[in-house]
């Protein structure tokens, strides 16, 4: 491979990228549970070939999902430093005798955590105007001596017959009118702004970027965190908040490439914190999860394979989810919850306070940090009983072991009064808005990471 392809590989502004991606919406093949009508295939080639584990995949703008496989189970996997990145780039199929002398995973993991591949093999599952919707791959935990013309073209017969499923697919699904013609669905995309077209371009175009606000000790003003939030830099439209774009991903579903991509650069950013910190460890970076993201399968595997191709950590890394974000089913929230909690990142309950049932399921959820709402903190000081409910939520987390962040800092006296009630840490325009994180970098370069007492 060339050292071209290898440094293409890890972007996302792909040629052609938005037709592909256009081509893959048609299917209705993405962020869904894995489909038995292609499990034939995948054991074929397992048995075929000997292999050890087989995975068919499809690549959207963020994330790679299994539709099927044999031998390890997989739901997703990252896409970048991924093998369908490797056969994108290459635009053919890859053979690797020796993962470990290829250049291209040096200092890479594949995350397939019970396997540990030695060698692989995969094959492009293209749609008819041959745009890499997919791959077909083969791995041994051996490594293989270099593969025979006739078993390439094998495991390339194979990776067609599952395009020709797929396009099967589409066309049932345009027959009944499932999914839109393409002209037509760029034009019911476009009716609208922002529409999937604008944000799918944007995360092409690295148009997002985030913004950290410092979450500080009270008595101190150490800084001790960091709330990781997004905005959108348009070329034409200027800096655009989350309010005017969020609702819109979260409609469209674009919600997970973007959250994944804000998760993936928050983790970049931490690292780039420690490899320049002098002496003193970087903040932790609390990222934002959506419904969506909670929601999904794999969400444990995702968050891990970050930590680890970052080499960051976990203790760095904070997740705030909001109780309305949680699922409906307990125990399945417990389960995601504590997958979380055992990766060792901190999870935190975002605007505590404005859910029906906060206080009724606030006990059974392993929760590290409550953040009070804004709401609450700005009404402090209009009355005893705002007052008296900020009082309680702090002494509830303080019975239950927990850590309190009120949000909405802006005034003097609602800094004191949290003070006084026993509140260790806040966050607010008094000490700081959200900054680039240029601007952050200087403050974690001031004496002992402490901000200036607020006038």
């Amino acid at each position: 491979m060339t050292v071209e392809a290898e440094l293409v590989s890890d972007t996302t502004a792909w040629p052609g990228e938005d037709a592909r991606l256009h081509a893959l919406y048609a299917t209705g093949i993405l962020d869904t549970a894995p489909e038995s009508s292609f499990d034939a295939l995948t054991r074929l080639a397992a048995e075929y070939f000997q292999a050890d584990t087989v995975l068919l995949c499809f690549g959207d703008a963020s994330r790679i999902w299994v539709k099927s496989h044999w031998g390890e189970p997989v739901r997703e996997l990252p896409r970048q430093g991924s093998i369908f990145n490797l056969v994108l780039a290459e635009n053919r199929s890859v053979v690797v005798s020796d993962i470990a002398q290829h250049a291209y995973f040096h200092g890479r993991h594949l995350p397939l955590r019970r396997l540990n591949p030695a060698s692989f093999a995969s094959a492009p599952v293209r749609c008819p105007h041959g745009d890499v919707l997919g791959v077909l791959t083969v791995f041994s935990c051996q490594t293989r001596r270099p593969m025979a013309v006739d078993e390439l073209r094998m495991l390339e017969s194979l990776a067609e017959i599952a395009a020709n499923q797929l396009e099967l697919r589409r066309l049932q699904r345009r027959m009944c009118g499932e999914a839109l013609p393409p002209a037509t669905a760029e034009q019911h995309e476009t009716s609208l702004w922002p529409s999937m077209l604008d944000m799918r371009r944007a995360l092409e175009e690295r148009q997002f970027v985030l913004y950290y606000q410092p979450e500080v000790e009270l008595a101190t003003r150490r800084i001790v965190g960091l709330e990781a939030l997004i905005r959108w830099v348009h070329p034409q439209r200027g800096l655009i908040p989350p309010m005017h774009f969020i609702p819109a991903a979260e409609e469209s579903g674009m919600i997970l490439p973007i959250g994944d991509w804000g998760l993936a650069e928050a983790c970049r950013q931490i690292q780039a914190w420690e490899s320049h910190s002098s002496g003193s460890a970087a903040p932790r970076v609390c990222v934002n999860l959506s419904a969506h993201q909670f929601a999904r399968e794999g969400l444990a595997d995702h968050v891990e394979a970050l930590l680890r191709r970052a080499h960051i950590p976990s203790r760095q890394l904070g997740l705030e989810m909001t109780e309305s974000s949680l699922i409906s089913d307990t125990g399945l929230t417990m389960e995601v919850l504590g997958s979380l909690r055992r990766l060792g990142v901190s999870l935190l309950m975002d605007d505590f306070g404005t859910g029906y049932s906060s206080l009724h399921n606030l006990h059974s959820f392993p929760f590290d940090v409550l953040k009070i709402d804004r709401s609450f903190v700005n009404r402090m000081t209009q009355g005893d009983q705002p007052l008296q409910i900020v009082r309680t939520i702090v002494d509830l987390a303080r019975a239950l072991g927990m850590d309190v962040v009120a949000e909405g800092i802006e005034t003097r006296q609602q800094y004191d009064l949290l003070r006084q009630m026993g509140c260790r840490y806040g966050q607010g325009f008094l000490f700081a808005r959200p900054l680039p994180a240029e601007q952050i970098t200087h403050m974690l370069s001031l004496p002992g990471q402490t901000l200036p007492d607020p006038a």
